[in-house]
């Protein structure tokens, strides 16, 4: 980035910006998951490996990101999947965000990279004969409904029973150690809702969430000229710095102002900010 262009982003730091956008907004019609705490008892709830994949939402006719823009996916992939409602990840493989990413926001998708993609269901919303029924009831539903479309790239994601928390450190343990996420644990005798809810857990060794960029703070040193840390606030006001986890190119074409990034942290500190911070991504909502 010239400095010329970084001290005009700089300036434009000062402006506050609060979290009434649209991605958000979307992110309230679709379920959300909170983080797992030690005093509840993972054996009410069904585990799944947690996928870093991106989000995809199908209606029965369209396929959308969490933020409710499109997915450009080809029209061969969304043409075969089932007419009820599905919510799942895109996915490619273990540690493969940033190809995957690559292929889903392009705006004329390409057939031979989509060829890689599955998407992978852990939901059925507000789909025929699921009001009121149970996660385990829709579990089997999605099960028949995936069988039936027989289509290779539509998979569901392996759901499991944990009997105590011990075993449940232990599972964490193994699928980290093959290069996965985490665990995800869904309540087994939920209805389904939408929104933030102890319905829907993750479980990971580090854990994330997103912060709007509200400044862009200069470096020092060899980070002159670049990117010394961005200023962020939180979706409850508050706002702290990201000084760790960016790349070379990171520094020098930092997050845009007013844009969403996701950050990992180990815990929170008494009055709510994260401890040990670093930037994981740009959060993609496309």
């Amino acid at each position: 980035m010239h400095r010329r262009h970084f001290l005009a982003s700089l300036l434009a730091g000062i402006v506050s910006l609060k979290f009434g956008n649209e991605a958000y907004a979307a992110d309230s019609n679709i379920l959300l998951a909170n983080v797992y705490r030690n005093d509840i008892d993972p054996a009410d709830y069904w585990v799944s490996e947690k996928l870093d994949g991106v989000r995809g939402v199908w209606d029965g006719k369209a396929l959308r990101f969490r933020s409710g823009n499109p997915v450009h996916a080809p029209k061969w992939f969304t043409d075969a999947l089932p007419a009820v409602p599905l919510d799942g990840e895109l996915w490619i493989g273990r540690q493969s965000f940033d190809k995957l990413s690559a292929i889903v926001r392009r705006d004329v998708p390409v057939n031979e990279e989509w060829r890689q993609v599955q998407y992978m269901i852990f939901e059925m919303p507000d789909a025929p004969g699921t009001t009121g029924a149970t996660f385990t009831e829709r579990i089997a539903l999605m099960r028949t409904t995936i069988a039936k479309a027989n289509v290779p790239w539509l998979q569901q994601i392996e759901q499991f029973r944990i009997a105590d928390r011990k075993t449940l450190a232990t599972r964490l343990k193994e699928v980290v150690k093959l290069g996965a996420e985490g665990l995800v644990l869904h309540r087994a005798d939920a209805s389904y809702v939408t929104g933030r809810s102890d319905v829907l857990l993750k479980l990971k060794p580090m854990l994330d969430t997103e912060a709007t960029v509200v400044g862009h703070i200069p470096g020092k040193g060899r980070n002159a000229g670049k990117l010394g840390a961005l200023l962020v606030e939180t979706p409850e006001g508050r706002r702290f710095r990201i000084g760790t986890g960016f790349s070379d190119a990171d520094r020098a074409n930092p997050p845009a102002i007013g844009g969403l990034v996701t950050y990992r942290y180990r815990d929170l500190t008494s009055t709510g900010l994260p401890k040990f911070v670093s930037f994981l991504r740009v959060r993609e909502d496309f």
